[in-house]
């Protein structure tokens, strides 16, 4: 699924990722978790190709192909998709529009057909009733005037739609209430596949107690510095990130 090899990363001369390895195998949920300024949003933003970021060495390995090869239509067109800390508003663009518009074009990428109207329509309202999305906002402008948790709806509502190889969920808890976090969770819950990955960053064990991970890798200065199981959130949880400060060169 995703290997990451010697990944080192800049931003405006900045150093921020440090030589990190990380390998995620078909159908895990690998949870990233570590001190702000670690490099978890970088690490995100590196492997969906946001601009701006420099890579100096390394690979990012999505089924043996390099995506650091790849500008970010073309990584999404590969199967990844990253879930933004703070979804952009997109005002003038109705959220149905940017859904067909995003749809279409990932099916493009992947050579198959579009959707007709009656058979797109169909998919977004069955989604957006499991996630709890009023009809409403399907309406509406892309994220404006949305709150936190109904911006978190919305993208995990666009990850059910797009079904990608691989997905990333930047701090996908913050800013929601409970309630709001389980239904999240759970439309995150419901895309588990043997054939699908997961990349979650979080500083908080809550969001682990809904979605699951099957390993958790531990950030620091711009590498990974330890891994273990579900228990490792918990451990954290109590003791904080203090012995990985200073930790990675």
């Amino acid at each position: 699924m995703l290997e990451i090899k010697n990944l080192h990363a800049e931003i405006d001369g900045k150093k921020i990722l440090n030589g990190l390895n990380l390998t995620v195998a078909d159908g895990e949920v690998a949870a990233i978790m570590g001190p702000n300024g670690s490099g978890k949003s970088t690490l995100s933003y590196v492997i969906s190709g946001r601009e701006g970021y420099e890579v100096t060495d390394g690979e990012v390995l999505l089924d043996g192909v390099n995506l650091l090869n790849l500008d970010a239509s073309e990584r999404a067109a590969q199967g990844v998709f990253l879930a933004f800390q703070y979804p952009l508003e997109i005002p003038g663009v109705t959220t149905m529009t940017f859904l067909k518009a995003s749809l279409n074009a990932t099916r493009k990428g992947r050579g198959e057909p579009e959707l007709s109207t009656p058979e797109f329509m169909k998919r977004v309202r069955a989604a957006a009733d499991r996630l709890g999305v009023p009809q409403d906002m399907l309406r509406r402008a892309l994220n404006v005037g949305f709150s936190g948790g109904e911006k978190k709806r919305m993208e995990i509502l666009q990850m059910a739609l797009l079904e990608p190889k691989f997905g990333i969920l930047d701090e996908t808890d913050s800013g929601l209430d409970i309630d709001a976090l389980r239904i999240v969770s759970e439309g995150v819950n419901a895309l588990r596949s043997p054939h699908r990955g997961f990349l979650v960053i979080t500083h908080y064990q809550r969001l682990l107690d809904y979605i699951v991970p099957d390993k958790v890798h531990v950030l620091s200065k711009g590498q990974i510095v330890k891994t273990g199981g579900k228990e490792l959130a918990l451990e954290l949880e109590k003791t904080g990130y203090g012995e990985f400060v200073g930790e990675a060169a």
